[in-house]
């Protein structure tokens, strides 16, 4: 792990010290002693160990994120938390956000013609707008119409502020004019308006309005949960199948703009990571896009503009292992930090100390020779004839344990339907830099020169 890290990072040397035993390995950043671990079943290991550790990103996470938001809840109180979320991810709310995803990204991918028009049909580095354009996607999946577009392009433009000050290498505490202040400040800004959509919402479905984003689909839960436990009050008899999946207490509007922000901060760089090298990986093998295109064509018959359904999902093999294969081949979250709780017997031979960063690793588990063949090319039959897809061991894209990322299908289905609409509306050409195959961390990972492309209309 640390030769990638430091190919990653060329400053991470600076901050190794005392030793490497392979699985295991100790860095200081600052104040904070951090433990790596980079084999699978170390990773998996602390994953599953929720009694000693918990997820903690960075120092600045718990001002920025708030301290009292469901991330940093432990044991009992998070699996209740989450239990209560579970519905918001399922087929069929999936189904209910699908109209509104495809809507955002129609539109935004008809901005890229207008970005290489702007330039005079020069390429340009264009990962900064798949993170305009990702961020939108959330936005109105998360909470709907309820905010404004300028509000959506505001928050787009300043995100990278917050990604910017949950970076590990920052100073710990929050001084005037740094990246962590700069990063507060948009956080409190995006809190804010998500709390503002929250009383919108809440509104909305009292009146019976009709759920369209994951804000209105928890409230009705709410709703449906009030409603229940008064009948129960009240002695009235309710058969099974009335009850609610999952009885959820009532949310006041700052604790649901707490936890949409923090979908928000989960999928944002993540997506945006996958998105931008998606792109790349696409354009530079015009076969696999060409496949790609073909299948989305057969399935809708020809229609270009037919709506996506999850229906239609299930048949697009292809398109579906494009999208793993990536994530596989350049994992968007490359490590994912804890704290330790208390003294953590990792192995016989060594025990991380209370207090310590432990950073279970997911690169190298996805790019495990033994597991996936050939793992520095880019494959993706591997998941449609060969054996990946059985791999889940290794498949820690998401993470696992208590803390796995809650909306992984959320973000495949994201991805899926983006390279489906893309491949039949666009053609893009990637502009390969020396530049283009190394890799910057910026909270995930991104080609050092950030993609350079151009778009133009697919006419037939």
């Amino acid at each position: 792990m640390g030769p990638f890290l430091e190919s990653v990072d060329p400053k991470f040397h600076k901050y190794q010290e005392k030793w490497n035993s392979g699985d295991l390995s100790c860095v200081s950043v600052f104040h904070k002693f951090v433990v790596i671990a980079s084999s699978r079943d170390m990773a998996r290991k602390i994953f599953n160990a929720p009694t000693y550790v918990k997820p903690c990103v960075t120092d600045a996470a718990h001002k920025l994120l708030r301290p009292t938001n469901w991330v940093f809840l432990d044991g009992q109180a998070h699996a209740d938390y989450r239990k209560g979320l579970n519905g918001l991810f399922t087929r069929k709310a999936l189904e209910l956000y699908l109209p509104s995803l495809e809507e955002v990204q129609v539109k935004y991918l008809e901005t890229f013609l207008d970005v290489t028009e702007r330039n005079g049909g020069n390429a340009v580095p264009f990962m900064p707008h798949f993170r305009v354009l990702m961020c939108a996607v959330s936005c109105r999946t998360f909470v709907g119409k309820y905010m404004p577009e300028e509000m959506i392009k505001k928050i787009a433009d300043n995100h990278y502020q917050i990604t910017a000050a949950l970076e590990l290498v920052n100073f710990p505490i929050i001084l005037p004019f740094t990246r962590t202040w700069y990063g507060k400040k948009c956080a409190d800004m995006v809190i804010e308006e998500f709390t503002k959509c929250a009383a919108k919402a809440k509104l909305n479905m009292l009146a019976g309005g009709k759920a369209e984003c994951i804000m209105d689909a928890w409230i009705l839960s709410m709703i449906a949960s009030e409603e229940y436990r008064k009948k129960v009050a009240e002695g009235v008899e309710i058969p099974q199948k009335e009850k609610p999946d999952m009885l959820i207490r009532w949310f006041d509007d700052v604790e649901i703009s707490m936890t949409v922000f923090t979908f928000l901060f989960a999928s944002q760089d993540a997506s945006s990571s996958a998105c931008t090298w998606l792109f790349q990986l696409m354009a530079d093998r015009p076969d696999i896009l060409n496949r790609v295109r073909e299948e989305n064509l057969s399935i809708r018959c020809g229609d270009r503009d037919k709506p996506l359904t999850l229906n239609m999902t299930d048949n697009m093999i292809y398109t579906r292992a494009v999208v793993k294969e990536t994530l596989r081949y350049r994992p968007p979250v490359i490590m994912v930090p804890h704290i330790a709780k208390e003294n953590f017997s990792i192995s016989e031979h060594y025990t991380i100390p209370k207090g310590s960063m432990v950073v279970p690793a997911t690169y190298p588990s996805l790019h495990d020779p033994d597991v996936y063949p050939n793992p520095e090319t880019y494959d993706p039959e591997r998941w449609i004839t060969g054996g990946a897809e059985q791999q889940c061991q290794n498949w820690l894209v998401f993470g696992t344990g208590p803390h796995h990322c809650i909306g992984q299908n959320y973000v495949i289905l994201n991805l899926v339907a983006l390279v489906r609409k893309a491949s039949m509306k666009l053609k893009w050409k990637h502009y390969i830099t020396p530049e283009s195959e190394d890799i910057k961390l910026f909270a995930t990972i991104f080609p050092r020169d950030d993609c350079f492309l151009t778009f133009e209309k697919r006419l037939e």
